[in-house]
């Protein structure tokens, strides 16, 4: 490979890399709200529309639909449209699978804190 080739595949595998780590950072993005995980955890129950949701949660509408359009945007809810009806849905359900283990780790992070604090004290 020429060194024209290899510094245009590097340059290509850079922006490549950074593009991919933007759509990880949005993707996260949308899990920064804890109402936007309760959602997540509730659809994954079942299909939901906006009222539905409002009542499960105890949100008012408007921030439902807030927090649903930027999950939507995200990717991580898809919709159904039936009449004058949208039901939401999960996108993948891996999504569950994904936060539980985060829950894992910080559950496992703060009972190697409070064991340090223990022997502290």
């Amino acid at each position: 490979m020429r060194l024209y080739e290899y510094k245009k595949a590097h340059m290509v595998n850079q922006t490549l890399k950074q593009e991919v780590s933007q759509l990880e950072a949005d993707f996260c993005s949308a899990l920064s709200d804890p109402n936007r995980i309760l959602m997540l955890y509730a659809l994954s129950e079942k299909s939901l529309n906006v009222t539905e949701l409002t009542n499960e949660l105890g949100l008012n509408q408007p921030t439902t639909s807030r927090h649903l359009k930027v999950l939507r945007e995200r990717g991580l809810v898809q919709t159904v449209r039936s009449g004058t009806t949208v039901t939401y849905h999960l996108s993948d359900p891996r999504l569950i699978q994904a936060l539980d283990l985060l829950r894992s780790v910080m559950r496992d992070r703060l009972t190697e804190r409070a064991s340090l604090i223990n022997e502290i004290a």
